[in-house]
């Protein structure tokens, strides 16, 4: 290490050694070499003003990019990197002048604390004799000055004996020596302020300064600090004048001297760079502006204020719910829902329970509007609880009881973990949609489970796939069904029977919430195609979309705002199912809801090939085709973004062969599912005797 830093600062040292030769004062030496460092590097510091500016040029777009896919950290990243290629530019460039002025401080540091070596070419060996003559500690920084002052002040004469060294040796080294002129400004610039007290006090005083000043300007004019955030600004000048003050405190004075001339010589610098490269010529300030707040809408969105009323007494209703919940003890099941719309994947499973026992069903939700509050008001077995996302990770550590059911995947692997209190505690997942388990989840979504309610066989063989290839703890696979699916089947028979002729076509377009999914990037040309020709069209985000993207989601409702609600709607609550049913046609990408529509009404799904809803990149090692993409070709037509102009000739077609695959629908749905009609009934007897099986258990 010793021999690269010595070699880094050789031809520094001869810079610096011939501007002392020159002004024969090693101060002003100082000062001229940072001047000249600041010279020899002004091409680079050019390059990076202008990758500066090049950064702020496009960080319009940026600030839109994060604005339009809040939350959806794939998409930005993905958006970045585009942008980052299409102008060339390198975000690591913004590194250089921060190594390069470390690099110089450490150089100057070097040269500083050896001048014998890197100014006199006196070699280690002589060094080393003259420090132990005079019994100087080689392993201090600064041993070389005090060989320096003990030569200046006499403590070393020609006649001095010196081990190793030769008379003519000695007194070329004092020659050379005593020519060295270490005062400045009336200062010795090998003393430190720390040790000799005095005025050299005001020393860390300038540096402290010289480098707020030096931050406060480019605060204000430099190009890419100027856009910084106040935590980077601050931070900045923060860390920048505490390192200025030890350098003033605990250094030798001369370092101290080039620290404030560096920091003086930056600020002129960086004023002849915007003179000769004005950011203002390359820059829309206006539009960075108006992204700028664009960002700012989009982070604040759905944030509530904490002096809301509402706010407070969420929180209130928090705490006392919480309270209420960990004292309550015997808790034998436990559901968990995040919001209000995942009921009705409960319903008929809480039913089934409730009509068959005596069990308190206790209900934990993270939606301060949930439907089950209402519900629990007719039914005392419920109980029901307000607990923020945040608060649930704590009480989900902590809960005691003997089931706990869920819709939510990747338990342990997040922010819900596997009670610390409880071992036992069989955790059941039930499925929120009747997809594939090893696509539209993360890997390892399942494993922390002890027990799926499986909606179908194809559920039943994915996990036995997956429990064999990760050699995971056998699962309790339950031929369980999909209640919802079965009363959307129920409904949209009825629908059918009471529809009337010659009403106006509905179209549902409900997309799932993955990158690339319908609303983030054809929506416009789909409404576009179908709107104003004769059909009703109804738009149904996914719930996660909504709760993930709300400033997009606000965005595209205020785009649509000014069209005819009865031609154009938005659907946000997903309490309710009617627009399932009632529509004549779905379009969708990779939703699970497609499997719910065409089910449920015999009708054909319409499915936009986006990018595929695919969360795990392992999928293809559990050897199974997911039940997605078999579906598409089952249940309706696929069609590519780009083919999209011909929408309305598809959808024309779709409704003319409406009779062709409600056969087909119906012969496909017959297997698709297990017990149709009665999976409630299957999953709570199953719940029961679990319940049963571990009541004998603890006594």
């Amino acid at each position: 290490m010793d021999t690269v830093i010595y070699y880094l600062c050789l031809p520094l040292a001869y810079l610096m050694k011939g501007l002392w030769l020159l002004v024969g004062n090693y101060g002003l030496a100082i000062v001229l070499f940072t001047l000249a460092s600041k010279i020899i590097l002004f091409p680079v510091s050019a390059w990076i003003q202008k990758n500066s500016i090049l950064m702020v040029k496009i960080q319009p777009e940026i600030n839109f990019l994060k604005a339009n896919y809040s939350g959806n950290i794939d998409a930005i990243a993905d958006g970045q990197s585009k942008l980052y290629k299409r102008e060339h530019y390198h975000p690591m460039l913004s590194l250089i002048p921060l190594i390069i002025q470390i690099l110089l401080l450490l150089a100057v540091v070097y040269i500083i604390y050896n001048p014998m070596g890197y100014l006199f070419g006196i070699s280690n060996s002589a060094v080393n004799a003259l420090a132990n003559n005079i019994g100087a500690d080689t392993g201090e920084s600064g041993f070389q000055l005090v060989i320096i002052q003990a030569i200046q002040n006499g403590t070393i004469t020609a006649a001095t004996h010196v081990e190793g060294l030769t008379s003519a040796e000695l007194a070329d080294i004092i020659s050379k020596v005593s020519s060295f002129k270490l005062n400045f400004l009336g200062m010795n610039l090998c003393s430190v302020p720390s040790k000799v007290l005095g005025w050299y006090f005001l020393l860390p005083v300038f540096a402290g300064f010289s480098s707020w000043i030096m931050c406060f300007t480019q605060n204000l004019s430099n190009v890419i600090q100027h856009e910084q955030g106040k935590i980077n600004k601050y931070g900045i000048m923060a860390v920048s004048v505490l390192l200025s003050l030890y350098l003033g405190f605990f250094v030798p004075a001369g370092i101290a001297v080039y620290w404030i001339a560096s920091n003086l010589l930056s600020i002129a610098q960086m004023y002849l760079l915007n003179a000769i490269i004005n950011p203002k010529k390359y820059v829309d300030y206006e539009l960075l502006e108006e992204s700028r707040k664009a960002l700012a809408d989009s982070k604040a969105f759905g944030k509530m204020d904490k002096k809301d009323p509402l706010y407070r007494q969420m929180k209130a209703r928090q705490k006392q719910d919480y309270k209420k919940f960990t004292h309550i003890v015997n808790k034998h099941i436990v559901f968990y829902s995040e919001k209000s719309g995942f009921y009705k994947y409960y319903k008929e499973l809480i039913a089934e329970l409730l009509k068959r026992s005596n069990i308190i069903i206790h209900y934990v939700t993270n939606d301060f509007n949930d439907v089950i509050f209402d519900i629990a008001k007719d039914e005392p077995r419920i109980k029901p609880y307000y607990i923020g996302l945040k608060k649930t990770a704590l009480l989900m550590m902590l809960v005691e009881t003997d089931i706990f059911v869920m819709t939510t995947p990747d338990l342990d692997k997040y922010y819900l973990k596997r009670s610390f209190l409880k071992k036992d505690i069989e955790y059941i997942y039930a499925p929120h949609d009747t997809m594939s388990v090893h696509t539209g989840f993360n890997d390892g979504a399942f494993d922390a489970f002890d027990t799926i309610l499986c909606s179908g066989q194809h559920i039943v063989d994915e996990m036995k796939a997956i429990v064999a290839m990760k050699n995971l703890p056998e699962k309790n696979l339950v031929e369980f069904g999909f209640p919802l699916l079965d009363n959307l089947v129920e409904a949209g028979r009825r629908e059918n029977e009471n529809r009337e002729e010659g009403r106006v076509k509905e179209i549902l377009i409900a997309p799932s919430w993955q990158e690339d999914n319908i609303l983030d990037s054809c929506i416009d040309e789909i409404i576009s195609g179908l709107y104003g020709k004769g059909y009703k069209i109804c738009v149904r985000p996914h719930p996660e979309y909504v709760k993930r993207f709300g400033y997009q989601m606000s965005k595209l409702l205020e785009k649509y705002d000014g069209y005819d609600k009865q031609l154009l709607s938005f659907e946000l609550d997903f309490s309710s199912n009617k627009s399932v049913y009632s529509s004549d046609l779905l379009i969708t990408d990779w939703s699970g809801i497609a499997a719910e529509f065409s089910f449920a009404t015999g009708r054909p799904s319409l499915f936009i090939n986006t990018k595929p809803k695919i969360l795990n990149t392992e999928w293809e090692k559990v050897g199974i085709t997911p039940v997605e993409f078999e579906l598409r070709k089952e249940i309706g037509v696929a069609v590519d973004k780009q083919d999209l102009v011909n929408i309305g000739e598809t959808v024309n077609e779709l409704f003319e062969k409406q009779g062709e695959y409600k056969v087909k629908i119906e012969k496909y749905y017959e297997n698709f599912t297990f017990n149709h009609g009665n999976a409630a009934e299957n999953g709570a007897k199953y719940i029961l005797k679990s319940l049963s099986q571990k009541r004998k258990n603890n006594n």
